[in-house]
């Protein structure tokens, strides 16, 4: 049975290279997205079997965007490409319901079984990140309560790559106050007084590149 998948990477080689390497397995990319606001919305349309994200995209990050697919469709399972083998990342991860880490470095290797195994209902980790894995499971214990959610990452995300409050509002779709709101929010848990401060702070969590 052929398996049906949404990709999401800014990189067009990269989809194309591991488009031609699904193909031949019965996997169909039904749907390509070069940021993860558009990976959300392909697979609300779509509604395939799996969504391979990669963790750092711009507009909304892979992390990001699993959090809006558990919520827009709970069927389709998400697989997260990463070059990173970053606790952060998995621990983010976890906790958005996400079934699958594949390092972009075995992803020929890996992506075909991590696809059929997340379509079983299973969870499949590439080697590389499964040590990583057992060590963020060790460290599941009480977060701070700083911990930013979603909406909030996401609004901080935006800032940091240099969006006004009216793209940010016109981006995710809510009111400029409410904007003001998240960002004042943010910077209160955080304690930091200055977009300046957001942007280190986004480069230091990874929400983007430097």
């Amino acid at each position: 049975m052929s398996l049906r998948i949404v990709l999401a990477d800014d990189h067009l080689v990269l989809r194309q290279g591991l488009r031609a390497l699904l193909a031949p397995h019965g996997v169909q990319v039904v749907g390509e997205a070069a940021d993860g606001r558009v990976a959300v919305e392909l697979v609300r349309e779509l509604r395939p079997d799996a969504a391979v994200l990669d963790i750092m995209m711009p507009l909304m990050n892979g992390i990001d965007a699993a959090h809006e697919i558990a919520d827009a469709c709970p069927e389709t399972q998400v697989i997260l490409l990463t070059a990173l083998e970053d606790e952060r990342y998995v621990m983010q991860g976890l906790r958005e319901g996400v079934r699958g880490f594949v390092l972009k470095t075995q992803a020929a290797e890996d992506l075909v079984r991590a696809i059929q195994e997340v379509a079983r209902g299973g969870i499949y980790v590439s080697a590389g990140v499964s040590q990583v894995l057992v060590d963020a499971c060790k460290a599941a214990a009480a977060e701070a309560d700083h911990r930013l959610t979603s909406r909030e990452r996401q609004v901080v995300q935006l800032v940091a790559e240099g969006k006004s409050t009216k793209q940010i509002a016109a981006t995710l779709q809510i009111a400029l106050k409410t904007v003001e709101f998240h960002r004042m929010r943010v910077m209160k848990k955080l304690d930091i007084h200055d977009v300046a401060g957001l942007v280190r702070y986004a480069i230091r969590e990874g929400l983007i590149t430097p």
